[in-house]
């Protein structure tokens, strides 16, 4: 039978959160010591809260260096799921889960302030292959009896133009995407004829991840379809960390997981500030992650919030390593991105690009030639304004970022055989695409 886990409503302050924490992370612990990994870094010696918190934070490397199942606490036959991570940072990391890692994977998922129900069809917008984040939504919809449909990502089987086919002849209501998805869906929407914010009457929200979002372009998606963007933070290794409340604001699961925030000039951790987050699933049993180091870059605060859920808050920034250096300052994708999202609406900015060089930063966008020197000043002049760096911004024609092939396209899949006709392409028997 499955261990009751903390449901939201559970505790009503931050120090009746942190007594939850205390009170189950002796049982991680005692899991955690039969891993090869933590038995080593222990030298044999029970892993105890005391010699918990003087553990250095667990590394991606050192997943990478104990590939595939160093950490593995459970018996090969308890898994029910091996993954592995994007790679976004380097060589990708393995992640695995039991039946039980399950029901809590799907269960924090769910925890989204626009619910899952039977009365939904929802479009799973995000890779299945071996990353976790296409099957946690998955099971979350299955869990609560949502209609799924697989709709995949990075996949010819599913291009944009059938996308949009299958939002508007399904009555899809939920959606999980990365957020960069939903503007390409929305410009596919308008290739097709159609409008976002109109055509699409039984969509009810967005759900999102992946990627960090500015408070600019969250809003700026939320505008073009009309309905509220959900945002959700996590990763492969460990699943949903976060999710959005309805205030706006990202809560971490602290109570299915223990937060700490690295300082990297000194390696020193705190419970709040900003930093890199060093995360203590509770309630994994596969692979227990002790103080795994997610390298990043956020800012933790325990200040209340409306909604009245008292977990702490996060605004997650990126990887530290993504700020790059223009002249005498640094440039990161969230401050850059919530510049051009800033942009009046009437501009029409969906995609854009930047380059840091090291004495200047190249920005471009697409907009219409009409309003173009319009937003290439306001735009150059925000960077000059809130960066300080020297900036060379230039607009586009729209269809040079994303070309409307790649919107409209409906590319035939095959699927293999030996025997083709006198006028068909052999040549694609075995290479079949």
């Amino acid at each position: 039978m499955s261990e009751p886990r903390p449901r939201i409503g559970q505790w009503s302050s931050a120090e009746e959160l942190r007594a939850l924490q205390l009170a189950r992370l002796p049982r991680l612990l005692d899991r955690a010591g039969r891993s090869p990994f933590h038995r080593a870094r222990t030298g044999g010696a029970p892993l105890t809260v005391e010699a918990f918190r003087a553990l250095e934070p667990t590394t991606k490397q050192d997943l990478r260096d104990h590939y595939p199942f160093g950490l593995l606490a459970v018996d090969r036959a308890d898994l029910a799921t091996y993954h592995e991570s994007s790679g976004t940072s380097g060589t990708p990391t393995a992640s695995y889960f039991t039946a039980e890692d399950w029901e809590d994977l799907a269960e924090r998922y769910a925890r989204k302030w626009v619910g899952i129900s039977a009365e939904d069809t929802f479009l799973v917008r995000t890779p299945y292959a071996l990353m976790i984040t296409g099957h946690l939504a998955h099971a979350a919809a299955r869990s609560h009896g949502a209609t799924v449909v697989p709709a995949d990502s990075r996949s010819a089987a599913m291009p944009h133009a059938r996308v949009i086919r299958v939002l508007r002849d399904l009555g899809v209501t939920l959606t999980w995407s990365n957020p960069t998805e939903t503007l390409l869906w929305a410009a596919a929407a308008r290739a097709a004829g159609l409008r976002p914010d109109e055509d699409f009457p039984a969509l009810r929200a967005l759900f999102v991840g992946g990627e960090p979002l500015s408070p600019a372009r969250r809003r700026r998606i939320s505008e073009i379809w009309g309905v509220p963007v959900v945002e959700e933070y996590g990763s492969t290794e460990t699943g949903s960390l976060a999710g959005q409340c309805p205030s706006g604001r990202l809560h971490l699961w602290a109570d299915r997981a223990l937060f700490e925030v690295r300082s990297p000039e000194t390696g020193e951790l705190a419970e709040e500030g900003r930093g890199q987050i060093v995360v203590t699933p509770l309630y994994r049993e596969a692979m227990p992650l002790l103080r795994y180091n997610l390298a990043d870059d956020v800012e933790i605060s325990y200040d209340d919030c409306d909604c009245g859920w008292h977990l702490p808050t996060v605004r997650v920034f990126g990887r530290s390593a993504f700020a790059y250096p223009v002249g005498t300052g640094r440039v990161t994708q969230d401050e850059l991105e919530d510049l051009v999202f800033s942009l009046p609406a009437r501009f029409g900015v969906t995609f854009w690009r930047a380059k840091a060089e090291r004495d200047l930063l190249r920005v471009q966008f697409e907009v219409a030639e009409e309003l173009r020197k319009e937003a290439v000043d306001e735009l150059a002049a925000a960077v000059a304004r809130k960066l300080g760096v020297p900036a060379e911004v230039a607009g586009l024609a729209p269809g040079t970022l994303v070309p409307e092939k790649v919107l409209t396209a409906d590319p035939d899949v095959l699927k293999p055989r030996g025997l083709f006709g006198a006028d068909e392409d052999w040549d694609r028997a075995v290479l079949y695409y």
